[in-house]
């Protein structure tokens, strides 16, 4: 049983968030991830439970609740790949017209590109 915390607070810790959390029921773990490259806080953290019930009650009872001064999202957590998450790929001669971008091409007006 996992829940998706989104919009965090970047104070916002584990323990906060396991005290949060732990009036629901027995929490199994929480993490935060960090950004690879900056090792910073990515305002997002996932929170286990121990029942459905637990986790359900959390759900219904934290979405959209001002938390350490915003208002959060709480939903249970997708598995990785049906999210979508993640960046597009650069724009470039493969990206789909569809997505309103085209490939950009330099100018001729700038030095070396003519």
């Amino acid at each position: 049983m996992t829940i998706y915390v989104g919009n965090l607070s970047f104070d916002a810790e584990v323990e906060d968030l396991e005290q949060l959390f732990a009036s629901y029921g027995s929490v199994r773990k929480c993490s935060l991830p960090l950004d690879r490259d900056t090792g910073r806080k990515r305002g997002f953290a996932f929170v286990e439970m121990s029942s459905e019930a637990e986790e359900t009650a959390a759900i219904d009872d934290l979405q959209n609740v001002e938390w350490m001064g915003r208002n959060i999202r709480v939903n249970k957590a997708e598995p990785r790949g049906a999210g979508g998450g993640g960046m597009h790929p650069r724009p470039g001669p493969a990206w789909p017209a569809h997505w309103g971008c085209a490939a950009v091409k330099p100018s001729p007006a700038v030095p070396g590109h003519g």
